[in-house]
């Protein structure tokens, strides 16, 4: 029998869940694709959804961000895969999530950059491609022109700014090898 003192139940979805829930078949009309069983939590900003397809049985928690800018941005969001609280998820070149990847509170997943000449305009910085079950800790920073492979962990605070290999553990500023899944 296991210990039921290091067990640990997730807490059940609340009314503000349960009235997100209620509200997604108004917003699957928005949007390119929104699977179903996905819910949106009390999302923060909603922009350019014309141009972002979530998968089914996602969710993203309260306070997200989901923003594609220009004609040629992309957001797309795999089946199974839950986005924590105040994630930002911002496209100019395309962004792609994989299925079954957990993304912890305050994670940035960007392919934008400010101008250094005149820090109103904004600019791609090169597609995004993060792959299947991987694990993004609280407040990684994940930026342009980078994929991150199948299976990979990116330990809290850390700023990804080359590519990870699938089964990899990164960690630091910037994100360098720290280990391989078992």
């Amino acid at each position: 029998m296991p210990n039921l003192a290091r067990t640990v139940v997730e807490k059940l979805p609340g009314l503000r869940y349960r009235r997100w829930q209620l509200a997604m078949p108004l917003l699957r009309r928005a949007f390119a694709h929104l699977g179903d069983g996905t819910v949106i939590v009390a999302p923060l900003t909603l922009s350019g959804t014309e141009r972002i397809s979530i998968g089914a049985n996602t969710i993203l928690r309260d306070g997200a961000w989901l923003a594609t800018e220009g004609p040629t941005s992309s957001l797309s969001v795999g089946d199974d895969t839950y986005i924590g609280h105040r994630c930002h998820l911002h496209s100019i070149d395309p962004v792609s999530i994989g299925s079954g990847c957990v993304f912890a509170d305050n994670v940035l997943v960007t392919s934008t950059d400010h101008e250094r000449g005149n820090r109103h305009l904004v600019r791609g910085t090169g597609p995004v491609v993060i792959g299947d079950r991987v694990f993004l800790g609280q407040n990684v920073v994940v930026l342009g022109g980078v994929t991150i492979g199948d299976g990979a962990t990116v330990a809290a605070n850390a700023v990804v700014t080359r590519d990870v290999a699938a089964g990899a553990v990164v960690g630091g500023i910037p994100a360098r090898p720290i280990g391989r899944q078992p």
